[in-house]
Protein backbone atom coordinates (compact mmCIF):
# COMPACT_ATOMS: atom_id res chain seq x y z
CA UNK A 1 0.00 0.00 0.00
CA UNK A 2 1.41 3.39 -0.94
CA UNK A 3 1.65 6.26 1.51
CA UNK A 4 -0.93 8.21 -0.48
CA UNK A 5 -3.44 5.37 -0.29
CA UNK A 6 -2.92 4.62 3.38
CA UNK A 7 -6.01 4.92 5.51
CA UNK A 8 -5.83 7.41 8.39
CA UNK A 9 -8.07 8.28 11.33
CA UNK A 10 -8.02 11.25 13.67
CA UNK A 11 -8.48 10.28 17.32
CA UNK A 12 -9.91 12.74 19.86
CA UNK A 13 -10.03 11.67 23.50
CA UNK A 14 -11.05 12.99 26.89
CA UNK A 15 -7.56 12.64 28.31
CA UNK A 16 -8.66 13.81 31.74
CA UNK A 17 -10.20 10.37 32.29
CA UNK A 18 -7.84 7.42 32.85
CA UNK A 19 -10.37 5.05 31.24
CA UNK A 20 -10.46 7.20 28.10
CA UNK A 21 -6.66 7.16 27.87
CA UNK A 22 -6.60 3.36 28.18
CA UNK A 23 -9.29 2.87 25.54
CA UNK A 24 -7.57 5.33 23.20
CA UNK A 25 -4.24 3.45 23.46
CA UNK A 26 -5.95 0.13 22.75
CA UNK A 27 -7.72 1.70 19.79
CA UNK A 28 -4.49 3.07 18.33
CA UNK A 29 -2.76 -0.31 18.75
CA UNK A 30 -5.60 -2.25 17.10
CA UNK A 31 -5.75 0.14 14.15
CA UNK A 32 -1.96 -0.03 13.75
CA UNK A 33 -2.15 -3.82 13.49
CA UNK A 34 -4.70 -3.36 10.69
CA UNK A 35 -2.34 -0.98 8.89
CA UNK A 36 -4.41 2.13 9.59
CA UNK A 37 -2.59 5.29 10.62
CA UNK A 38 -3.81 7.40 13.53
CA UNK A 39 -3.45 11.12 14.15
CA UNK A 40 -3.75 12.63 17.62
CA UNK A 41 -4.08 16.26 18.63
CA UNK A 42 -0.99 18.01 19.96
CA UNK A 43 -2.50 18.89 23.40
CA UNK A 44 -3.46 15.22 23.92
CA UNK A 45 -0.33 13.52 22.56
CA UNK A 46 1.68 13.56 25.79
CA UNK A 47 -1.19 12.12 27.85
CA UNK A 48 -1.80 9.33 25.33
CA UNK A 49 1.90 8.53 24.98
CA UNK A 50 1.63 6.65 21.67
CA UNK A 51 4.79 6.96 19.57
CA UNK A 52 3.14 5.34 16.54
CA UNK A 53 0.55 8.12 16.18
CA UNK A 54 1.14 11.26 14.13
CA UNK A 55 0.73 14.50 16.09
CA UNK A 56 -1.29 17.30 14.45
CA UNK A 57 -2.21 20.78 15.74
CA UNK A 58 -5.76 21.68 16.70
CA UNK A 59 -6.96 23.40 13.54
CA UNK A 60 -9.68 23.07 10.88
CA UNK A 61 -7.23 21.00 8.84
CA UNK A 62 -6.62 18.42 11.60
CA UNK A 63 -9.14 15.99 10.07
CA UNK A 64 -8.54 16.91 6.42
CA UNK A 65 -7.98 13.77 4.35
CA UNK A 66 -8.83 11.44 7.24
CA UNK A 67 -11.38 8.69 6.76
CA UNK A 68 -13.02 9.18 10.14
CA UNK A 69 -12.71 10.98 13.46
CA UNK A 70 -12.77 8.50 16.36
CA UNK A 71 -13.94 9.98 19.65
CA UNK A 72 -13.28 8.44 23.07
CA UNK A 73 -15.28 10.21 25.75
CA UNK A 74 -18.78 11.56 26.27
CA UNK A 75 -21.04 13.78 24.20
CA UNK A 76 -19.00 16.84 25.21
CA UNK A 77 -15.88 15.32 23.67
CA UNK A 78 -17.83 14.43 20.54
CA UNK A 79 -19.10 18.01 20.23
CA UNK A 80 -15.49 19.20 20.48
CA UNK A 81 -14.46 16.73 17.78
CA UNK A 82 -17.34 17.89 15.59
CA UNK A 83 -15.62 21.27 15.30
CA UNK A 84 -12.79 19.48 13.47
CA UNK A 85 -14.83 16.92 11.53
CA UNK A 86 -17.53 19.23 10.14
CA UNK A 87 -15.33 21.49 7.96
CA UNK A 88 -13.43 18.43 6.67
CA UNK A 89 -16.63 16.54 5.79
CA UNK A 90 -15.45 13.55 7.82
CA UNK A 91 -17.78 11.29 9.86
CA UNK A 92 -17.51 10.92 13.62
CA UNK A 93 -17.64 7.63 15.52
CA UNK A 94 -17.88 7.82 19.30
CA UNK A 95 -16.92 5.32 21.99
CA UNK A 96 -18.95 6.39 25.01
CA UNK A 97 -17.21 6.98 28.31
CA UNK A 98 -19.62 9.68 29.47
CA UNK A 99 -22.79 9.63 31.53
CA UNK A 100 -25.41 9.33 28.78
CA UNK A 101 -23.68 9.43 25.41
CA UNK A 102 -26.59 9.81 22.99
CA UNK A 103 -24.20 10.69 20.16
CA UNK A 104 -21.80 7.80 20.70
CA UNK A 105 -22.11 4.64 18.61
CA UNK A 106 -20.34 2.12 20.83
CA UNK A 107 -19.61 1.34 24.47
CA UNK A 108 -16.11 0.32 25.65
CA UNK A 109 -17.10 -3.37 25.69
CA UNK A 110 -17.97 -3.03 21.98
CA UNK A 111 -14.49 -1.81 21.06
CA UNK A 112 -13.25 -4.97 19.33
CA UNK A 113 -16.42 -5.29 17.24
CA UNK A 114 -16.38 -1.59 16.40
CA UNK A 115 -12.75 -1.71 15.22
CA UNK A 116 -13.43 -4.83 13.14
CA UNK A 117 -16.32 -3.10 11.39
CA UNK A 118 -14.31 0.05 10.72
CA UNK A 119 -11.35 -1.92 9.38
CA UNK A 120 -13.67 -3.84 7.04
CA UNK A 121 -15.45 -0.65 5.89
CA UNK A 122 -18.68 -1.95 7.43
CA UNK A 123 -20.32 1.31 8.40
CA UNK A 124 -22.76 3.82 6.99
CA UNK A 125 -22.72 7.59 7.23
CA UNK A 126 -25.66 9.55 8.61
CA UNK A 127 -26.19 13.29 8.22
CA UNK A 128 -27.23 15.28 11.27
CA UNK A 129 -28.81 18.66 10.85
CA UNK A 130 -27.03 21.72 12.28
CA UNK A 131 -28.06 25.32 12.87
CA UNK A 132 -26.27 28.51 11.88
CA UNK A 133 -26.50 31.54 14.12
CA UNK A 134 -26.04 35.24 13.29
CA UNK A 135 -25.81 37.87 16.02
CA UNK A 136 -26.55 41.50 15.18
CA UNK A 137 -26.49 44.66 17.27
CA UNK A 138 -27.91 47.91 15.94
CA UNK A 139 -28.02 46.34 12.49
CA UNK A 140 -24.34 45.36 12.55
CA UNK A 141 -23.29 41.70 12.52
CA UNK A 142 -21.10 41.01 15.55
CA UNK A 143 -20.84 37.21 15.44
CA UNK A 144 -21.55 34.16 13.27
CA UNK A 145 -21.32 30.60 14.54
CA UNK A 146 -23.06 27.20 14.38
CA UNK A 147 -24.28 24.36 16.58
CA UNK A 148 -25.06 20.67 16.34
CA UNK A 149 -27.21 20.40 19.47
CA UNK A 150 -28.46 23.84 20.37
CA UNK A 151 -27.96 27.59 20.51
CA UNK A 152 -29.10 29.04 23.82
CA UNK A 153 -29.77 32.64 24.77
CA UNK A 154 -29.34 32.78 28.54
CA UNK A 155 -29.28 35.36 31.30
CA UNK A 156 -25.76 36.26 32.36
CA UNK A 157 -26.51 36.87 36.04
CA UNK A 158 -28.46 34.70 38.45
CA UNK A 159 -30.39 37.58 40.03
CA UNK A 160 -31.72 38.91 36.73
CA UNK A 161 -34.17 37.61 34.18
CA UNK A 162 -34.18 38.36 30.48
CA UNK A 163 -36.72 40.33 28.52
CA UNK A 164 -36.91 38.71 25.09
CA UNK A 165 -39.12 39.10 22.03
CA UNK A 166 -39.37 35.90 19.99
CA UNK A 167 -39.84 35.97 16.22
CA UNK A 168 -40.72 33.27 13.69
CA UNK A 169 -40.24 33.88 9.96
CA UNK A 170 -40.05 37.64 10.32
CA UNK A 171 -43.16 37.97 12.50
CA UNK A 172 -43.23 38.62 16.28
CA UNK A 173 -44.61 35.69 18.29
CA UNK A 174 -44.41 36.67 21.96
CA UNK A 175 -42.47 38.62 24.57
CA UNK A 176 -41.17 36.70 27.55
CA UNK A 177 -39.60 37.51 30.86
CA UNK A 178 -37.50 34.36 31.24
CA UNK A 179 -34.19 32.75 32.07
CA UNK A 180 -33.53 32.15 28.37
CA UNK A 181 -34.58 30.22 25.29
CA UNK A 182 -33.14 27.13 23.61
CA UNK A 183 -33.05 26.80 19.82
CA UNK A 184 -32.34 23.12 19.14
CA UNK A 185 -31.99 20.58 16.36
CA UNK A 186 -33.58 17.12 16.51
CA UNK A 187 -30.17 15.81 17.60
CA UNK A 188 -30.15 18.35 20.43
CA UNK A 189 -33.69 17.50 21.52
CA UNK A 190 -32.27 14.99 24.04
CA UNK A 191 -29.81 17.53 25.46
CA UNK A 192 -30.48 20.97 27.01
CA UNK A 193 -33.87 21.29 25.28
CA UNK A 194 -35.01 18.03 26.91
CA UNK A 195 -33.95 19.29 30.36
CA UNK A 196 -35.92 22.50 29.73
CA UNK A 197 -39.09 20.51 29.02
CA UNK A 198 -38.89 20.19 25.26
CA UNK A 199 -40.04 17.16 23.25
CA UNK A 200 -37.82 14.33 22.09
CA UNK A 201 -37.59 14.47 18.29
CA UNK A 202 -36.28 11.48 16.36
CA UNK A 203 -33.07 12.47 14.53
CA UNK A 204 -34.38 11.68 11.04
CA UNK A 205 -37.15 14.28 11.50
CA UNK A 206 -36.28 17.63 9.92
CA UNK A 207 -37.42 20.43 12.22
CA UNK A 208 -36.27 23.26 14.48
CA UNK A 209 -37.18 23.41 18.16
CA UNK A 210 -37.71 26.47 20.34
CA UNK A 211 -37.94 25.85 24.09
CA UNK A 212 -38.27 28.72 26.61
CA UNK A 213 -36.46 28.41 29.93
CA UNK A 214 -38.61 29.29 32.97
CA UNK A 215 -40.68 31.86 31.07
CA UNK A 216 -43.10 33.94 33.16
CA UNK A 217 -45.94 33.77 30.64
CA UNK A 218 -49.09 31.80 29.92
CA UNK A 219 -48.02 31.07 26.35
CA UNK A 220 -44.56 29.65 26.85
CA UNK A 221 -44.63 26.04 25.74
CA UNK A 222 -42.01 24.33 23.57
CA UNK A 223 -42.55 24.74 19.83
CA UNK A 224 -41.53 22.75 16.75
CA UNK A 225 -41.31 24.61 13.44
CA UNK A 226 -40.33 23.91 9.85
CA UNK A 227 -36.64 23.39 9.08
CA UNK A 228 -37.02 26.21 6.55
CA UNK A 229 -38.11 28.67 9.24
CA UNK A 230 -35.89 31.42 10.62
CA UNK A 231 -36.15 31.90 14.38
CA UNK A 232 -34.99 35.01 16.19
CA UNK A 233 -34.73 36.38 19.71
CA UNK A 234 -34.31 40.10 20.41
CA UNK A 235 -32.79 41.09 23.76
CA UNK A 236 -34.90 43.99 25.01
CA UNK A 237 -32.83 44.31 28.15
CA UNK A 238 -32.05 42.69 31.45
CA UNK A 239 -34.49 43.18 34.28
CA UNK A 240 -32.67 43.22 37.62
CA UNK A 241 -33.54 43.83 41.25
CA UNK A 242 -32.03 46.48 43.50
CA UNK A 243 -31.89 45.89 47.23
CA UNK A 244 -32.71 48.94 49.38
CA UNK A 245 -33.28 49.50 53.06
CA UNK A 246 -36.40 51.24 54.33
CA UNK A 247 -39.19 51.30 56.88
CA UNK A 248 -42.27 49.25 56.19
CA UNK A 249 -45.47 50.14 58.09
CA UNK A 250 -46.03 47.70 60.93
CA UNK A 251 -42.42 46.49 60.95
CA UNK A 252 -40.03 46.71 63.85
CA UNK A 253 -37.38 48.52 61.82
CA UNK A 254 -35.61 48.72 58.50
CA UNK A 255 -36.06 45.74 56.20
CA UNK A 256 -34.78 44.86 52.74
CA UNK A 257 -37.06 45.62 49.85
CA UNK A 258 -36.68 44.42 46.27
CA UNK A 259 -37.32 47.17 43.74
CA UNK A 260 -37.32 46.25 40.01
CA UNK A 261 -34.90 48.33 37.96
CA UNK A 262 -33.88 48.36 34.30
CA UNK A 263 -30.26 47.40 33.70
CA UNK A 264 -28.31 48.79 30.77
CA UNK A 265 -25.46 46.32 31.25
CA UNK A 266 -24.99 43.16 29.17
CA UNK A 267 -27.48 40.76 30.65
CA UNK A 268 -27.46 37.90 28.16
CA UNK A 269 -25.06 35.46 26.57
CA UNK A 270 -25.32 33.10 23.62
CA UNK A 271 -23.95 29.58 24.09
CA UNK A 272 -23.60 27.14 21.21
CA UNK A 273 -23.26 23.47 22.20
CA UNK A 274 -21.93 24.68 25.54
CA UNK A 275 -18.61 25.50 23.85
CA UNK A 276 -18.81 28.82 21.99
CA UNK A 277 -19.99 31.94 23.82
CA UNK A 278 -21.00 35.39 22.57
CA UNK A 279 -21.97 38.26 24.88
CA UNK A 280 -25.28 39.89 23.98
CA UNK A 281 -25.67 43.55 24.93
CA UNK A 282 -29.22 44.97 25.12
CA UNK A 283 -30.59 45.46 21.63
CA UNK A 284 -28.90 42.34 20.28
CA UNK A 285 -30.71 40.12 17.81
CA UNK A 286 -29.97 36.39 17.49
CA UNK A 287 -31.10 34.67 14.27
CA UNK A 288 -31.18 30.87 13.99
CA UNK A 289 -31.67 28.94 10.75
CA UNK A 290 -30.88 25.52 9.36
CA UNK A 291 -27.16 25.03 8.75
CA UNK A 292 -25.85 24.54 5.24
CA UNK A 293 -23.23 22.02 6.39
CA UNK A 294 -24.34 18.95 8.39
CA UNK A 295 -22.32 16.90 10.85
CA UNK A 296 -21.67 13.32 9.70
CA UNK A 297 -21.99 10.39 12.10
CA UNK A 298 -20.70 6.91 11.33
CA UNK A 299 -23.16 4.12 12.10
CA UNK A 300 -22.10 0.51 12.53
CA UNK A 301 -24.22 -2.46 11.40
CA UNK A 302 -26.63 -3.87 13.94
CA UNK A 303 -25.42 -6.91 15.83
CA UNK A 304 -27.20 -10.23 15.30
CA UNK A 305 -30.21 -10.77 17.53
CA UNK A 306 -29.35 -13.76 19.69
CA UNK A 307 -32.48 -13.32 21.79
CA UNK A 308 -30.54 -13.58 25.01
CA UNK A 309 -31.88 -10.34 26.39
CA UNK A 310 -35.46 -10.41 25.23
CA UNK A 311 -37.30 -9.25 22.14
CA UNK A 312 -35.76 -6.43 20.18
CA UNK A 313 -32.62 -6.04 22.29
CA UNK A 314 -30.15 -7.72 19.96
CA UNK A 315 -28.64 -9.88 22.69
CA UNK A 316 -27.67 -6.91 24.89
CA UNK A 317 -30.18 -5.62 27.37
CA UNK A 318 -31.55 -2.10 27.54
CA UNK A 319 -31.23 -2.02 31.30
CA UNK A 320 -32.38 0.61 33.73
CA UNK A 321 -29.62 3.11 34.30
CA UNK A 322 -28.67 3.24 30.63
CA UNK A 323 -25.52 1.15 30.94
CA UNK A 324 -26.01 -0.98 27.86
CA UNK A 325 -27.17 -0.45 24.29
CA UNK A 326 -26.29 -2.61 21.33
CA UNK A 327 -24.27 -1.50 18.32
CA UNK A 328 -26.49 -0.31 15.50
CA UNK A 329 -29.55 -0.05 17.76
CA UNK A 330 -32.42 2.11 16.50
CA UNK A 331 -33.03 5.43 18.23
CA UNK A 332 -35.96 4.03 20.23
CA UNK A 333 -33.72 1.37 21.79
CA UNK A 334 -31.07 4.00 22.53
CA UNK A 335 -33.65 6.18 24.23
CA UNK A 336 -34.89 3.30 26.39
CA UNK A 337 -31.36 2.23 27.34
CA UNK A 338 -29.87 5.66 27.96
CA UNK A 339 -32.78 6.95 30.07
CA UNK A 340 -33.67 3.63 31.70
CA UNK A 341 -37.27 3.83 30.50
CA UNK A 342 -39.67 1.13 31.80
CA UNK A 343 -40.71 -1.29 29.06
CA UNK A 344 -41.66 -4.33 31.17
CA UNK A 345 -44.77 -6.02 29.82
CA UNK A 346 -44.05 -5.24 26.17
CA UNK A 347 -44.82 -8.27 23.98
CA UNK A 348 -43.90 -6.93 20.54
CA UNK A 349 -44.29 -8.85 17.30
CA UNK A 350 -42.73 -12.20 18.17
CA UNK A 351 -41.99 -14.72 15.44
CA UNK A 352 -44.66 -17.10 16.79
CA UNK A 353 -47.38 -14.45 16.74
CA UNK A 354 -46.34 -13.16 13.33
CA UNK A 355 -46.42 -16.73 11.95
CA UNK A 356 -49.92 -17.24 13.33
CA UNK A 357 -51.12 -14.09 11.59
CA UNK A 358 -49.55 -15.08 8.27
CA UNK A 359 -51.13 -18.55 8.50
CA UNK A 360 -54.55 -17.09 9.24
CA UNK A 361 -54.65 -18.57 12.74
CA UNK A 362 -56.60 -16.41 15.17
CA UNK A 363 -54.61 -14.91 18.02
CA UNK A 364 -55.81 -16.25 21.40
CA UNK A 365 -58.09 -13.77 23.16
CA UNK A 366 -57.66 -12.78 26.78
CA UNK A 367 -60.91 -14.56 27.65
CA UNK A 368 -59.73 -17.73 25.93
CA UNK A 369 -56.40 -17.65 27.73
CA UNK A 370 -58.14 -17.21 31.10
CA UNK A 371 -60.64 -20.00 30.32
CA UNK A 372 -57.85 -22.37 29.35
CA UNK A 373 -55.99 -21.50 32.53
CA UNK A 374 -59.15 -22.16 34.54
CA UNK A 375 -59.61 -25.57 32.91
CA UNK A 376 -56.01 -26.44 33.77
CA UNK A 377 -56.58 -25.47 37.38
CA UNK A 378 -59.79 -27.55 37.56
CA UNK A 379 -58.05 -30.54 35.98
CA UNK A 380 -55.22 -30.32 38.54
CA UNK A 381 -57.75 -30.04 41.39
CA UNK A 382 -59.67 -33.11 40.15
CA UNK A 383 -56.42 -35.08 39.86
CA UNK A 384 -55.48 -34.04 43.38
CA UNK A 385 -58.91 -35.12 44.73
CA UNK A 386 -58.56 -38.55 43.09
CA UNK A 387 -55.10 -38.96 44.59
CA UNK A 388 -56.48 -38.06 48.04
CA UNK A 389 -59.30 -40.63 47.69
CA UNK A 390 -56.80 -43.34 46.69
CA UNK A 391 -54.64 -42.43 49.62
CA UNK A 392 -57.63 -42.66 52.04
CA UNK A 393 -58.59 -46.09 50.69
CA UNK A 394 -55.06 -47.40 51.03
CA UNK A 395 -54.95 -46.10 54.59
Amino acid sequence: MTAAARREMLLVAHTGRPAARRVARVLIAQLAVAGIGVRVLAPEAAELGCDTAAVVPVSPSAAAGAEMVLVVGGDGTLLRAAELARPAGVPLLGVNLGHVGFLAEAEPEDLAAAVANVVAHRYSVEERMTVEILVRNNGRQIAATWALNEATVEKAARERMLDLVIEVDGRPLSRWGCDGVVFATPTGSTAYAFSAGGPVVWPEVEALLMVPISAHALFAGPMVVSPRSVLAAEVIGAVGQQVTGGLVPGSAGAVEQFVPVHSETAGAVLWCDGRRMVELPPGSRVEVRRGSLPVLLARLPAVADHGAAGPGTGGRSAVAGGAEVRIGAPFTDRLVAKLGLPVAGWRGQSAERTGRAEAGVAEPTAEGVLAAAGEDVLARDEAADMTDEDSDGNA
